[in-house]
């Protein structure tokens, strides 16, 4: 029985130094995850019952540990670590598997791959940058110029000065600076994506009330008349409606431009005009610059002209049991009946951890306890060895009684 029992204690001493050079060949493999020998005793049934002495050990298991891994930065925006809980979904024509290894590229067709050419999935966007959420697909990134829009609200947010001279609006005259209090320039783009300009000017026609006129290209908008009214109470604050629409005609080949002008929010204090907030929802077409992967997974493009819109979001998967995935090498992993289904979400939300764009999840092996265990699995080993030379040479004795 001791050669057996010393039998198994060298396989099972092998084993352990079979996991810990694993272990220790992974140390720079990014997303990797060190695993651990688990053992059990063997005990053979006995029909007289009592104590027994053991038939030695056995493997129970070679379980992976999925602690976080250090993160570090890289010069790559497609190096992607995962902060906690979870794995990326990658796609084979299909054939799904799961991995920490964020280390992407953009294949030639577009397509975010791995170094084996798995594609990572997630959410697609529209047109508009809209995220159709639903059943994960193959994330691709179009290269397609950004189409222009033409410009349908400017929202404008300005203050005009009570102390200003009240004004006949009948006088009102774009090129005699005398006939307005104020002017501001609004810019805006048409459906081609061309820029163009409305000048916006204010005359003070009551205590509490302002005309408001339009012009573009040298000529005055809504036929000379003022294009809305801006009234306010005794606070200063607007009192009534404060959005006028407006529609300029162009020479580019476009459709007139039609947009609302948003005066939400203006005041009249007794302070110098100012304008402290001026944005259109119009832009030009752009060409795609770069993208940036946000901690939820969003996509972000960048464009030539200054727009930014999502190109679509990457999704994580999480198991009740990590532990009962089916390594596939490669650094990834299949779900098998121990791990349980899939539960897919987007990042930070759940159990799921956050994305860190331009890093990398480094391997969780700690070398210096791996070495540690390395010399006392080698004792162990010589142990068991010297079990069986032990038995052995007894044996031997007992032979020579003869």
């Amino acid at each position: 029985m001791s050669f057996q029992q010393g039998l198994s204690g060298l396989n099972a001493a092998s084993s352990r130094l079979d996991v810990i050079g694993n272990n220790v060949a992974n140390t720079n493999t990014v997303g990797f995850k060190q695993s651990k020998a688990q053992f059990a005793d063997v005990y053979a049934n006995s029909l007289s019952g009592g104590d027994q002495p053991g038939l030695g050990v056995q493997v129970a298991a070679i379980a992976q540990q999925f602690s976080q891994g250090s993160i570090t930065t890289s010069n790559n925006p497609l190096d992607i670590a995962i902060n906690g809980n979870g794995f990326y979904r990658l796609s084979d024509q299909g054939a799904i598997s799961y991995s920490r290894n964020g280390q992407f590229h953009q294949d030639k067709d577009g397509y975010i791959v791995n170094s084996t050419g798995l594609r990572l999935t997630g959410y697609t966007a529209n047109a508009a940058g809209q995220i159709n959420a639903g059943a994960p697909s193959d994330i691709w990134i179009s290269s397609a110029d950004l189409p222009p829009s033409a410009t349908t609200l400017v929202s404008a947010l300005v203050n005009l000065d009570s102390r200003e001279a009240i004004l006949s609006s009948a006088a009102f005259n774009m090129t005699d600076p005398t006939t307005y209090s104020s002017f501001m320039p609004v810019p805006l783009h048409d459906s081609l994506g061309n820029s163009h300009t409305v000048s916006t000017y204010f005359v003070k026609t009551a205590a509490n009330a302002w005309d408001v006129f339009a012009s573009s290209d040298g000529a005055m908008l809504n036929g000379g008349l003022s294009i809305g009214a801006l009234n306010f109470l005794p606070n200063g604050a607007l009192s009534g409606a404060a959005i006028f629409p407006v529609t300029k005609t162009v020479t580019t080949g476009a459709n007139p431009v039609v947009f609302n002008l948003d005066f939400t929010g203006t005041t009249q204090f007794g302070s110098s005009f100012g304008v402290n907030a001026l944005a259109e929802d119009g832009y030009a077409s752009g060409r795609l610059t770069g993208f940036d992967v946000g901690a939820d997974g969003m996509i972000l493009g960048s464009y030539s002209s200054g727009k930014s819109l999502s190109l679509g979001q990457v999704v994580l998967a999480d198991f009740a049991n990590p532990q009962g995935l089916q390594s596939q090498g490669d650094n990834t992993w299949i779900e098998s009946p121990e791990s349980g289904v899939p539960l897919i979400g987007v990042p930070k939300t759940g159990s799921l951890g956050g994305l860190q764009s331009g890093a990398v999840e480094d391997s969780n092996v700690e070398l210096t306890s791996e070495l540690v265990n390395m010399i006392m699995a080698q004792r162990v080993y010589q142990a068991n060895a010297q079990t069986i030379k032990t038995h052995d040479q007894v044996l031997q004795t007992a032979v020579n009684l003869r």
